[in-house]
């Protein structure tokens, strides 16, 4: 397992980390919560020692799940556990909320899900138009000072909110959405992440599972499965992503003898200060990680990539859906 290490506390971290929105069940679906433990224990045991994970996952069963996972055997103590705050939910609506009344709140209902008297990496899971970004962060280095946090991280962040953030309390990582078909923050959060030493924890790594290679055009998404309001899942533009992932398992495995599952969370590795969060419900979904370690992309097979995505997808979507709103009325959260 490749490792890096977060500024700061210098805590070091693996550059797979086990992500837990699934686990939690809402909007994927339901969860299996003995099926999970397995999935983060496996997570453990092939090198993973970062767990990501949301008070908003599930509305606080992810970090049930995750708590309950580590409670033994002395688990907690091999794991850095990063989870976020600054949402909030009635009725199964979203809206953001990073008051300091919400974020303490938060904390402390997340420790006691955690099982734990600190949180490694606490972020604030998206801006909030409603609250000065100061305010917000002088909750966080309170927190901090306090020993209830070890790190703090933002999420959903602009440089700009970042830098604002960053001006009253430290800000070790940020989490955006970054995959091979939504690559929005190198026109910004990226380079900014790189010329400061930010860690960036990138989200949706493998794109709900359209980079895994599984996914076709017969396959069907029900219930409260987000993936049902995803522009990338209806047709016609599903029809170019699945033909960009076609070419690209090609690519990888002529080239590298790699799987696209295997090429997409390389080449988030060989962007910059990376760390991919990789989503299992199961823990056969984590067989393929150690076929993402122990190699790397050259800027050959980097422009062959781009040149795969411009040939097949037309007009390309990002992680928009995915936004709550600043009001109830929100549909999804990441």
């Amino acid at each position: 397992m490749e490792m890096i290490e977060i500024d700061g506390p210098r805590m070091v971290a693996s550059r797979v980390a086990l992500g837990t929105w699934a686990i939690g069940g809402w909007m994927w679906g339901g969860t299996d919560v003995r099926e999970s433990i397995r999935t983060i224990r496996s997570a453990i045991d092939r090198g993973v020692n970062l767990i990501d994970t949301a008070a908003v996952y599930g509305f606080g069963r992810s970090e049930e799940i995750v708590g309950k996972a580590l409670a033994v055997g002395g688990l907690r103590e091999r794991m850095l556990i990063a989870t976020k705050g600054g949402l909030e939910w009635r009725n199964g609506k979203i809206s953001r909320n990073a008051s300091p009344a919400r974020i303490r709140q938060e904390v402390e209902q997340s420790l006691r899900r955690l099982r734990t008297d600190r949180i490694d990496l606490y972020q604030l899971h998206w801006p909030d138009p409603m609250v000065p970004i100061e305010e917000t962060a002088a909750t966080f280095g309170e927190l901090l000072k306090e020993g209830k946090i070890r790190a703090i991280g933002v999420s959903n962040y602009s440089p700009a909110q970042l830098d604002a953030f960053r001006a009253i309390a430290p800000v070790r990582t940020i989490q955006p959405p970054y995959n091979l078909f939504e690559r929005a923050i190198e026109a910004d959060v990226l380079p900014h992440a790189v010329q400061t030493g930010t860690a960036v924890l990138a989200y949706g790594a493998l794109c709900r599972g359209l980079l895994t290679g599984k996914i076709t055009a017969a396959t069907r998404f029900n219930g409260d499965d987000l993936r049902r309001n995803d522009p990338k899942f209806q047709q016609p533009r599903l029809a170019q992503y699945l033909a960009a992932v076609s070419q690209l398992d090609r690519f990888a495995r002529l080239n590298f003898g790699k799987t696209v599952l295997a090429l997409a969370v390389r080449w988030i590795l060989d962007q910059g200060p990376t760390i991919a969060l990789w989503g299992a419900r199961r823990p056969d979904q984590l067989d393929p990680i150690g076929d993402v370690m122990g190699w790397s992309l050259g800027r050959d097979a980097m422009r062959e990539i781009d040149g795969i995505l411009a040939a097949t997808i037309n007009h390309p979507v990002g992680a928009e859906f995915v936004a709550p709103a600043a009001s109830p009325a929100a549909r999804s959260v990441a």
